[in-house]
């Protein structure tokens, strides 16, 4: 054996025995520990806290009528056309109804009549009274003659005078019944000859409110239809709308329709104008469409200057819920299972702890935390199936838009 095997033969050994005393040492000896991994966490805050509802409204009239004639005739003259303001009380058209003055002429005529037959049936008791007076009076005179000296009035002549008196008081009774027929014919006359002034007066199309007109219909010379007849399709004379206050319509999601109440603030941006503008609920429908599960929801909107048009979409936003004074998590640092929500909590010994804790204001980016959580705690924010409890962690703060920067989106 040469001499250069022999040393290529004690190395080797060398470095086999010095393999065998470093894992003799590491067994013997403690090994490094790993350092705990990192945990991106957040500070449980206070402060004010709103959830909102952003949705489309469409401006409506306040009020909106198309206008029908009550009489059927031929339009005289029209005086509006579409976009012109018009009056409470105006008159807008007038129709011509030649047949309606002629029957109204036939009605007055006939209580003329009823009244000159009253005045003869009136003279017809007068004069029964008198008859049935002169004829009491000598059957009166004849009865007492007779009492005095009986016999000196024929028997005859005494019943011939007390019949005449009976008849002329049944006379009395005629004639005042002849003038109560007399009297309640008048009336019906007189009930005729209104209804049909009150016909001619609908010959007017009026405007029922301060309005726009915002169709017309028909022109001079045509003909309208009754509008309360059934067999016909009757043709509207114009349309008005209240234009100088508007109803803002949303209609409101079924989950957010408990927070909703007269009163409520709604802030309005109209993308047409530019405009924005605050405003408050005024009334609700109190039930859902059974389509679209929405509520539909009002605001009254002042428009005096008519800048606004029917019809007109605007951006509202209704504020839900509000409160000045809460405990509150970005909305990640929360845990949904089930019916339970719970958080990472990490203590002051780097310790993770599961929480139960209950929720009450949910935004988009933040979540109230009415009991389970004190103001300060450190929560894990985002990755928390990466973590146990009981792990050590080490906590880096986490990068979550603060409240302000949330308003400001």
């Amino acid at each position: 054996m040469t001499r250069k095997r022999i040393y290529w033969i004690a190395a080797a050994l060398t470095l086999l025995l010095a393999v065998c005393v470093l894992l003799v040492f590491l067994r013997k000896g403690k090994a490094p520990a790993p350092n705990p991994k990192a945990a991106a966490v957040v500070g449980v805050v206070r402060g004010p806290l709103a959830n909102s509802l952003t949705i489309a409204g469409q401006f409506e009239p306040y009020q909106e009528v198309d206008l029908h004639a009550k009489v059927s005739g031929y339009i005289r003259w029209i005086k509006v056309d579409i976009g012109d303001r018009v009056r409470q009380g105006e008159i807008l058209a007038e129709l011509e109804v030649p047949e309606l003055q002629d029957q109204l002429q036939g009605a007055q005529a006939e209580v003329r009549h009823t009244q000159s037959e009253i005045e003869r049936a009136q003279s017809e008791v007068v004069s029964a009274e008198s008859t049935h007076a002169a004829l009491h009076a000598a059957y009166t005179r004849l009865l007492e003659a007779s009492k005095e000296r009986p016999g000196l009035i024929a028997e005859q002549e005494l019943d011939d005078a007390r019949a005449k008196d009976q008849e002329s008081e049944a006379q009395i009774n005629v004639a005042k019944s002849s003038l109560d027929a007399m009297q309640q014919q008048l009336g019906v006359s007189q009930a005729d000859s209104h209804r049909i002034q009150t016909l001619t007066n609908y010959e007017q199309i009026i405007s029922p409110f301060n309005g726009v007109v915002t169709m017309r219909y028909a022109d001079t010379g045509s003909l309208i239809q009754s509008g309360t007849s059934s067999n016909t399709q009757s043709m509207p004379v114009v349309r008005v709308a209240q234009s100088d206050l508007l109803r803002l319509r949303m209609p409101v999601p079924e989950s957010d329709v408990p927070y909703i109440h007269e009163g409520g603030d709604v802030q309005v941006k109209v993308n047409a104008t530019g405009n924005v503008f605050d405003g408050k609920i005024v009334r609700f429908a109190r039930a859902l469409d059974s389509g679209t599960r929405t509520m539909l929801t009002e605001v009254d909107v002042p428009n005096a200057n008519l800048s606004l048009s029917p019809g007109m979409y605007a951006e509202t936003v209704i504020q839900l819920q509000q409160r000045g004074d809460a405990v509150f998590l970005p909305a990640q640092a929360v845990i949904q299972s089930g019916d339970q929500a719970y958080v990472l909590v990490v203590d002051p010994s780097h310790r993770v702890e599961k929480r139960i804790v209950v929720l009450g204001i949910q935004t988009a980016n933040r979540a109230e935390i009415t009991s389970g959580l004190r103001v300060g705690e450190q929560v894990i924010a985002s990755g928390q199936e990466n973590y146990q409890s009981g792990q050590t962690v080490t906590p880096r703060a986490a990068f979550i838009p603060t409240a302000a920067e949330e308003e400001s989106e």
